[in-house]
């Protein structure tokens, strides 16, 4: 579509030049440069520089697909122009704070998925064929263990395998009563094989269990084992995509338990997202003992544990220190979301969707209608065009971290995008978005480490890295 109604006047590439028009890969815009002011130029036209109204031809879903493609000939621009973070002697020097990167794990992992840290200081760190270690201080000069055994077992397929690792933040507390370990819990895909099936033939699901671990010489193993999170039976399938996941505690309630938040991906079947009756494409909340909230919005209206509802993929999930829960998610092609998660909203995949199909077909608009109405829609507060492949969200400590310019902000990670970045929010909107190192690996999980440093969790190479103060 671009080829054969805008690469004539604007170029293939987006720089302009034909019929006297002049680059789309700055940013000086005839009529604004946000998204929805490039939709109604290409939709209505711009008649005084002689751009035809293209919604007489396109659809909407066409237009805005023409949006998307733009943001990804303005990515390339800048990348191939050496646009983005550089260290110089080892150093990088972003808005608020420089620092460098140092290898924590460099060896021994497989595929690592997520990080969280002991109350002794020691590092759990997850990876997706199953297996589950702990490095004995979560610094450069530690030790990696064996396995964990005993771990349950995952369905290493596709994106599935062992996910999201959550230290209880009452551990300590709890292992000082039991005389032994607190409570861990792992988020996973669990495995199920039809009656008569092969073990190629198996379909799974996100599962969350919590347990114990037992050491016994230098051996590890996991014990006690309970079930907090787990999606019925029918909703398993053999899909290889899509399964979330994150977890995360909220402070105690009334009740006296810590609620937990899980993001459980849609597994590729777009439509059950919106449906609090299907566990797919939702932000859930149980108890820390796999019991509901009595407050939980959708009781007697779907399915207990559903908090919201119309998600896609969300591997970031973080709560700050206000409260606040906030939330990453992948969208299709363009159009990643941060999103602000509040109680019993709808996030509108598959309805609503900034991104196109991945053969660079429309999907959808980003909003409602083509006037940019959202009705009940809970919009993001800022999007990824191109994505990046959001995976991992972490929020900087309070100022006496060693970060203290950085306290209270958001660091996202991103897979496609190889990058990490730093959000930071004021009166509900973005006001800095940043990023901070790029092309070091893909990053799986971004953690704010007990003393603030920042820990990034790498994918080819596999390894953990640490953001630390430059000094």
């Amino acid at each position: 579509v671009w080829n054969t109604n805008c690469a004539s006047c604007h170029h293939a590439t987006g720089k302009g030049g034909g019929a006297g028009t002049r680059s789309l890969l700055d940013d000086e815009w005839e009529a604004g440069g946000d998204h929805f002011s490039l939709f109604k130029s290409v939709k209505h036209g711009l008649v005084d520089s002689g751009m035809p109204a293209f919604g007489e031809t396109l659809s909407d879903a066409q237009c805005w697909a023409l949006v998307v493609y733009l943001t990804e000939l303005r990515e390339r621009d800048y990348r191939a122009n050496g646009g983005g973070p550089k260290a110089v002697n080892g150093v990088y020097s972003s808005q608020h704070a420089r620092f460098r990167t140092e290898n924590v794990v460099a060896e021994g992992l497989s595929v690592p998925w997520a990080v969280d840290f002991l109350p002794d200081g020691r590092m759990i760190v997850t990876n997706r064929p199953g297996e589950v270690q702990i490095h004995s201080t979560g610094l450069p000069d530690g030790t990696l263990s064996a396995p964990i055994s005993g771990t349950p077992a995952v369905h290493n397929f596709g994106q599935g395998g062992m996910m999201d690792v959550a230290v209880h933040p009452d551990f300590a507390a709890q292992e000082a009563a039991r005389s032994g370990s607190g409570w861990i819990y792992l988020a996973y895909s669990e495995p199920r094989l039809p009656e008569g099936a092969s073990a190629r033939q198996a379909v799974s699901n996100t599962k969350v269990v919590r347990g114990r671990i037992k050491a016994q010489g230098s051996s590890i193993t996991w014990i006690d084992q309970e079930t907090v999170y787990q999606a019925a039976p029918e909703t398993y399938s053999s899909s290889r995509h899509h399964f979330g996941t994150r977890l995360v505690f909220a402070p105690a309630d009334a009740s006296g338990k810590r609620p937990l938040f899980i993001a459980h991906g849609e597994r590729g079947t777009n439509t059950r997202s919106r449906n609090a009756n299907e566990p797919q494409g939702k932000i859930h909340r149980v108890y820390d003992d796999g019991t509901i909230p009595a407050d939980n919005p959708f009781i007697g209206k779907g399915i207990d544990s559903v908090w919201t509802v119309g998600h896609r993929n969300p591997q970031g999930l973080v709560m700050d220190d206000t409260g606040r829960l906030w939330e990453t998610e992948h969208s299709t092609r363009g159009g990643d979301e941060f999103n602000l998660i509040e109680r019993g909203r709808d996030y509108g995949w598959d309805t609503v969707c900034y991104g196109i199909n991945y053969n660079g077909s429309p999907h959808a608009l980003p909003w409602l209608d083509a006037e940019g109405n959202t009705g009940d829609i809970a919009m993001p507060l800022s999007v990824w065009m191109p994505s990046i492949g959001a995976c991992g969200l972490s929020v900087g400590k309070s100022s006496d971290s060693v970060f203290p310019t950085w306290a209270g902000d958001l660091f996202a990670g991103g897979l496609s995008g190889e990058n990490v970045w730093r959000i930071r929010i004021a009166e509900g909107k973005v006001t800095e978005k940043e990023e901070l190192i790029k092309g070091l690996g893909r990053v799986r999980d971004v953690f704010t480490g007990p003393d603030g440093s920042i820990y990034v969790v790498l994918n080819g190479p596999d390894k953990v890295v640490r953001l630390v103060p430059a000094e």
